[in-house]
């Protein structure tokens, strides 16, 4: 089920673990190079090249002093033995040691050089000015020596390319977290719109997905969902349908079994009391007359069997839905003098494309049927309304209203909750409404009582009225 999260995944490890190395490769191949030249390389050469040069300089210096003072060329400092207690400290150390000789730095930061000599009584201090402190160059150089010692000995370049390669594969390990995030998020709802459709495909018209999206996945789910009502509906309207069709066959075969021993029974009958004249003729008159009356009873339920099994011919056209209901309603007033008529039309004018003969039936099946409910001082409301694609007959009544055991059966063929009722009214009326292309269903009355709704599809849009009578 989660096959595309998965296969996103994937693309995102395609579409990034190459270029991704590669970047990797390039960033720590330039790196590795931009060490290779840091300051430290040079730092080190100078500072060995100075440090020769500095004991060469020094090494010079001590030979130049050494042959001036023997050549007598350099005059020097005499301190003798008597005055021991008023030599300078340095003075003091090179007599108290065994040297016959010694060469000691002297001076500003060891600018100068001395060079000590012990002879019988005294000793003498040759001296020549060096130019630069040879202590502070020293210092120079072993402080320069120590930033290279650890730079050497903290691996730069390693920890430099190591700390890139993690920061790298932490940032990617972060995208791909995220990614996996989104994808399951993106991947949700399309696997909820799976399961439905699968769940559609195996017969459960009552599945719906559920979603709060606004994007094209929402409205996808938004699209199945309604589809899913449809076919429910559409399914609902197919099983009534055959279900009328078993019924019109057994209708069809009622209606000419029993037609065909009616006729018979009434003629035999009127021929019997046509040839009777005897004492007991009012006798066979009345006996006569009540089986006529019980024949032509029967002669009309076949007719009603007849008219429910029939297939009547459906001519749609564009109807103005609003005259017909007026035309109906006023149709219907006179033979109902006691019960208040309502009538509440769409404010755009409201058209259907039907049968005109069809729907004027339907509506005098509601009509008739709500001024019967509502009785004498009773209310009938018709209500028109135009919404999503379809235009709709209401028709409310201030009636006892009707119970969950009768709405469940309204529509079923010889149910009938009414004195003299047949109980094929309302399923002449659906299924009369279902060839129209629409279909009957039982609503919240705003009377109290019972109510019904008529479908149908939408026609074209007249010109804007509004009456309520």
């Amino acid at each position: 089920m989660n096959r595309l999260r998965n296969k996103l995944i994937l693309i995102f490890l395609a579409a990034t673990v190459v270029p991704w190395g590669a970047t990797l490769w390039i960033t720590t191949s330039l790196l590795d190079h931009s060490l290779r030249y840091r300051s430290t390389r040079e730092l080190d050469d100078i500072s060995r090249s100075l440090q020769k040069t500095g004991h060469e300089f020094y090494r010079q210096a001590r030979e130049e002093l050494r042959n001036s003072a023997l050549a007598g060329r350099t005059t020097p400092q005499h301190y003798a033995e008597r005055d021991l207690e008023h030599w300078p400290e340095m003075v003091k150390t090179f007599w108290a040691s065994a040297d016959t000789e010694r060469f000691v730095r002297a001076g500003d930061h060891g600018d100068r050089l001395d060079y000590l000599v012990r002879r019988p009584g005294e000793a003498l201090v040759y001296s020549r000015a060096l130019g630069i402190g040879m202590d502070r160059l020293a210092e120079q150089i072993r402080n320069a020596r120590e930033v290279v010692n650890q730079a050497q000995s903290r691996d730069l370049r390693r920890g430099f390319i190591a700390t890139w390669l993690l920061l790298a594969c932490l940032v990617w390990l972060a995208s791909l977290v995220i990614l996996v995030f989104l994808a399951d998020r993106v991947s949700a709802p399309i696997r909820q719109l799976t399961m439905g459709l699968s769940q559609l495909a195996s017969g459960d018209f009552a599945v719906r997905v559920k979603s709060r999206r606004d994007d094209e996945i929402g409205r996808a789910i938004e699209a199945f969902n309604r589809t899913a009502a449809e076919l429910d509906q559409n399914r609902e309207r197919l099983i009534y349908l055959t279900q009328l069709a078993s019924w019109e066959m057994l209708a069809r075969k009622m209606a000419h079994e029993v037609k065909n021993s009616l006729t018979p029974i009434r003629l035999t009958v009127e021929e019997m009391v046509a040839r009777n004249s005897g004492a007991d003729r009012g006798f066979l008159e009345q006996a006569a007359q009540i089986v006529v009356e019980e024949v032509e009873s029967l002669e009309r339920r076949v007719r009603a069997f007849s008219q429910f099994s029939a297939e009547p011919p459906v001519r749609p056209r564009d109807l103005d839905l609003d005259a017909v209901v007026e035309d109906r309603v006023a149709f219907l007033k006179s033979g109902h003098p006691e019960v208040s008529y309502a009538v509440r039309l769409n404010s755009a004018r409201a058209h259907a494309v039907a049968d005109e003969d069809l729907v004027k039936g339907i509506l005098v099946n509601l009509l008739e049927n709500a001024a019967q409910a509502a009785g004498t001082g009773g209310k009938v409301l018709a209500v028109t309304s135009v919404s999503n694609g379809k235009v709709a007959v209401e028709v409310h009544d201030s009636g006892p209203g009707l119970s969950e055991q009768a709405r469940s059966t309204l529509f079923q063929p010889t149910i009938s909750f009414k004195k003299n009722g047949m109980g094929l009214g309302l399923s002449i009326a659906r299924k009369s409404a279902l060839l129209s292309g629409g279909d009957i269903v039982a609503v919240e009355s705003e009377l109290g009582g019972a109510a019904f709704r008529l479908m149908l599809p939408n026609g074209s849009n007249g010109v804007q009225k509004s009456t309520d009578r």
